[in-house]
């Protein structure tokens, strides 16, 4: 809908209904003087619609973005191919516009939505039961933090350095207002260090956090972590990229008890980093505990089926003190594209958008680990992404990159300066699906330059 200014006739007969004169009258009761304007806005001459439109048009061709530029940018955010249909799909009134679906007697289309996407995450990470999505991956580990300290009823938890750094950050964030002591379990070259692990985990700690791939690239050794951790009765969560599942084992097959993931690589395009959606999902005996809602499917009294909220663990809808978390309107759109996304590639689609992906990642890895003054940071199995140490710091690198047209990698030493190891940077790239070889021979061609 196009934004249409009122008349000045509309607005005289607007003040004239309220009782002033003026716009200037109608604020002088309530603001003082010295600190209004006073005078007009410095802005430039009105411009028409299509005027504007062409002007926005120039700003957006400013912009580096992925359709010109090869994106080998990752942690986190990344650049798969989302098919046409998810869109298609989403532009339809009845979910662009669609609010929490309260009154199920007229939601059965959003219920049903949900209850298909809580399907697909169960099937997709092993567990019992996934919630109605939260906002990101983020805010998913958060919540799982909160379900750990509540079940457990410990104030100490583990998280492994090698998590995303922003994910441990909004972490602390949650866990600080609740008292809860965060103890951080330092990396053994590019993966989390098993001795560490096992000396820090006491019948103290409520249980760990981990990510796998983690955040460097690199596939932790979840078997022996998870026997870790239960050995002490302690909580395995296990952070992880949903499409690296169309080809890893489920993380409910090896232990996990809560499984969060940041959804992004399911369908849902890059978009300056939101809106995203945090995938939750665990065993049946953490339901009580699980932040968000459960769409259930029911019979009704004419034996037809139908679709219910089941469980609600907001304040807004239960008792305060038994609300587990106050999280309130997500982007249930977003785990509608996930859900559409998943039907159209089905199983075999995502395992080769998983394998294309590991395969051009490490035809990736070679060609550079074998430049000059290149190597890999450790020798561990990776899925999509890598880090390497480079002869020039990671900043240098990317604007060597951003001239070849290339969105070159996150700067990993930024966040773990102990991977440099005489190196001058420490650069994390991401391959996905839509990476040809050209475009990775001219990604290493480029590097090859840097000195």
């Amino acid at each position: 809908m196009r934004y249409i200014p009122i008349t000045q006739a509309d607005k005289a007969a607007m003040l004239r209904d309220i009782g002033v004169s003026s716009t200037e009258e109608l604020f002088a009761a309530n603001i003082p003087a010295e600190v209004r304007l006073n005078r007009p806005l410095d802005l430039p001459p009105a411009l028409t619609e299509m005027e504007i439109l062409a002007h926005l048009r120039e700003l957006a061709a400013q912009n580096a973005d992925t359709a010109e530029y090869a994106c080998f940018l990752g942690g986190g955010a990344y650049d798969h191919y989302v098919p046409a249909a998810v869109d298609a799909v989403l532009r339809r009134g009845e979910f662009l516009t669609a609010y929490t679906p309260y009154q199920p007697e007229i939601s059965q289309g959003v219920l049903q939505a949900i209850y298909e996407y809580q399907s697909l995450m169960c099937e997709l990470t092993g567990m019992d039961l996934s919630n109605a999505s939260m906002y990101d991956g983020a805010s998913a580990l958060a919540e799982a933090a909160g379900m750990v300290v509540n079940q457990t009823g410990r104030s100490k938890l583990l998280v492994a350095r090698s998590v995303h750094p922003h994910y441990r950050r909004v972490v602390e964030t949650y866990m600080h207002g609740v008292g809860v002591e965060l103890i951080e379990v330092p990396l053994d070259g590019v993966t989390l260090d098993l001795n560490r692990l096992e000396a820090l985990m006491t019948d103290e700690v409520g249980g760990l956090l981990l990510q796998t791939p983690n955040y460097l690239g690199y596939l932790e050794q979840v078997r022996q972590i998870e026997a870790i951790v239960h050995r002490m009765s302690g909580l395995f969560v296990v952070a992880v990229d949903p499409v690296s599942l169309g080809l890893l084992e489920a993380p409910g097959h090896y232990g996990a008890d809560i499984v969060v993931a940041e959804g992004q690589g399911l369908g849902v395009p890059l978009s300056y980093g939101g809106p995203y959606l945090g995938i939750l999902a665990t065993r049946e005996r953490f339901a009580r505990k699980m932040p968000g809602r459960i769409a259930g499917a029911t019979v009704d009294n004419r034996g037809q089926r139908g679709f219910v909220l089941t469980m609600q663990a907001r304040e807004q809808h239960i008792r305060r003190e038994k609300a587990t978390s106050n999280i309130c309107t997500n982007q249930a759109l977003i785990a509608l594209a996930a859900t559409v996304y998943l039907a159209l590639v089905g199983k075999e689609g995502l395992r080769e958008v998983a394998n294309l992906s590991l395969q051009k990642a490490h035809y990736a890895a070679q060609q550079i680990a074998a430049l000059p003054g290149w190597r890999l940071a450790g020798s561990a199995p990776f899925f999509k992404e890598f880090t390497v140490l480079a002869p020039a710091p990671a900043q240098a690198v990317s604007r060597h990159l951003l001239g070849h047209k290339i969105l070159g990698g996150i700067d990993a030493g930024a966040a773990y300066p102990e991977l440099l190891d005489g190196a001058a940077g420490a650069v994390t790239l991401a391959v996905t699906e839509k990476r040809t070889r050209a475009e990775i021979d001219r990604l290493v061609a480029a590097l090859g330059e840097v000195k």
